[in-house]
């Protein structure tokens, strides 16, 4: 029988976030990242989103270990969840294990897990895989692309990468080595489609740091600035120019703290001595000796920007003249939320910078030539466009015919459908389960389709709640029905609808009597479907109906 390697999408394809992929061959099972995503405007009171890991606990005894390539949520959000079903160790860079372990701590699983620390450069094996890490650039440090090599050849998982030729950290994506491997022959290609249908290059992340200058230089005002947490090199540029402008930085949000914290440990920020204050002692100081960094760039209603915005901070009140800087892009979903803070903080009397056209934030995502350079560099037989929604994973695919690859070498992958490779051939081969698992407060997977229809009825129609009391005897009514709405009418002002519903209640409960119904789940249902219908038929609404029976 000819050897075959399987490759799994768990998370990431056709959609942003919830980055997993298995790779098998023979017994062995390897998983690439392990990320959540958010839920969009359907999953009503869902936290987060989870990929299905069912095929994984199915096989638990083959599974090697979790690699991760970098240490943003959609990579990393759904470790402590999986965790709780495999028992199996994390690789990881220094900076996205510390990350990993703050994120255990939190869930109590830090001290059941081997978290093994490796850096761009290391090799390793696991089973019948050998990994090498291979650095390349991203928004956040240590990001690194995967070179797996099996005994059918080698392949390239990009990560998310970009190729940035002036880092403000360390190296430049290790295009030397891409071309070794290019070279010496690599069977598949998995690469980064975030960016594909940007033109050109991504903008090197040194043109922020210009745009910090030009906006803290001649400025009296205090600086307010927020961006996304884990950009360490986002940070290293806003304390650089602080100190420049000989101000102050006071930092406000956990993970923004947690994130210097374990960054100026790990030596990835150099922080001049006595630039950083406590942020308790920030307003002690004069307004044009200060800059805050803050969380809340996406607009999160728990974040630091937020509850300075709405005067919830305990620390910060916005002030006219505030100069806020919004150091970062819209993630997709949330652009609702971040123009009400904008707006409130307009209403405050702030000044607001978020224009794009400034070059505030920068993609850590490579754009078509980068992608092509990718391409060009590995020369892969098979190519496998990821990370990225549906119409980004078939432009993506373009751009590997452009480049050379044979179209029935290029495969448009989908979430649990088993793309299966020979030295030859790619083809699909079969599906596992796959999906979302959704996260609710401290329940994960108890939310499932029925209780979000459940909760998109009482979103859009509300409750109505029938209560009847009945016999023990014989199930004779002995009280009028009560009728309760909850998001549905204003019951003052249609005390005549209600009395229709205790009357076709009470004809329904009548109709039972007569046909010796009995049973309670079936009166239930009975007075749900006519209370229903007579709803519908006279309002055009489809409230919930939740029946009521108590025994006396």
């Amino acid at each position: 029988m000819t050897p075959k390697i399987k490759i799994i999408p768990l998370g990431g394809l056709g959609e942003i976030g919830k980055n997993m992929t298995a790779y098998e061959f023979g017994s062995d099972i390897i998983v690439v990242d392990c990320g959540l995503g958010f839920p969009d405007e359907s999953m009503y009171g869902i936290d987060i989103v989870i990929p299905d890991i069912s095929y994984l606990k199915a096989n638990a005894n083959r599974v090697k270990g979790i690699i991760i390539t970098h240490g943003h949520e959609d990579h990393i959000g759904a470790i402590p969840y999986v965790l709780r079903e495999l028992d199996v160790p994390i690789y990881a860079t220094p900076l996205t294990a510390a990350l990993i372990e703050l994120k255990l701590e939190e869930h109590d699983l830090l001290y059941n897990t081997q978290i093994f620390t490796k850096k761009a450069g290391d090799v390793f094996r696991l089973g019948s895989f050998s990994i090498e890490f291979i650095n390349v650039n991203h928004s956040i440090a240590d990001s690194v692309a995967l070179a797996i090599k099996t005994p059918l050849g080698t392949i390239i998982h990009t990560g998310d990468f970009k190729i940035d030729v002036t880092p403000i950290q360390g190296s430049m994506t290790d295009i030397v080595r891409l071309g070794q491997l290019g070279n010496e022959g690599v069977l598949a290609l998995l690469s980064d489609s975030t960016n594909v249908e940007k033109e050109g290059h991504s903008a090197s992340e040194r043109k922020v740091g210009e745009t910090f200058d030009k906006l803290f230089k001649g400025c009296d005002q205090r600086i307010i600035i927020t961006t996304f947490a884990s950009n360490v090199h986002r940070l290293q540029q806003i304390i650089d120019v602080a100190a420049k402008y000989k101000r102050k930085v006071g930092i406000t949000g956990r993970s923004m703290e947690n994130i210097l914290r374990v960054a100026m440990v790990l030596g990835y920020l150099n922080v001049p001595e006595d630039v950083i204050v406590d942020i308790n002692q920030i307003n002690k100081l004069p307004e044009n000796k200060v800059v805050i960094i803050s969380t809340g760039s996406q607009g999160e209603t728990m974040s630091a920007l937020y509850r300075m915005a709405f005067s919830e901070h305990r620390q910060i009140n916005i002030k006219a003249g505030d100069r806020v800087i919004i150091s970062a892009s819209a993630i997709p979903g949330n652009e609702t939320m971040i123009t009400r803070v904008i707006d409130e903080l307009f209403h405050k009397g702030a000044e607001v910078i978020y224009d794009r056209n400034t070059d505030l934030h920068v993609s850590g995502h490579a754009s078509q030539e980068e992608q092509k350079m990718m391409l060009a560099l590995v020369k892969p037989k098979f190519f496998i466009p990821v990370h990225g929604e549906y119409r980004m994973l078939v432009k993506h695919a373009e751009l590997g015919k452009i480049m050379g690859v044979a179209p029935k070498n290029i495969v448009i992958g989908e979430n649990g459908k088993i793309i299966e490779m020979s030295q030859k051939v790619v083809k699909f081969n079969g599906t596992v389960q796959s999906g979302d698992v959704m996260v609710d407060g401290t329940g994960v997977g108890d939310v499932g389709t029925v209780v979000l229809r459940d909760r998109h009825r009482l979103a859009e129609d509300g409750m109505v709640v029938v209560v009847v009391t009945l016999s023990s005897w014989d199930n004779a009514l002995l009280a009028e029905p009560e009728i309760l709405t909850r998001g549905f009418i204003y019951v003052k002002e249609a005390e005549g609808l209600l009395e229709e519903l205790k009357r076709v209640t009470k004809e329904t409960l009548m109709d039972c009597e007569e046909i010796g119904v009995r049973d309670w789940s079936a009166i239930k249902s009975r007075i749900k479907s006519n209370v229903s219908a007579y709803l519908y038929k006279s309002t055009k609404r489809n409230p919930m109906i939740l029946p009521l029976i108590s025994e006396v």
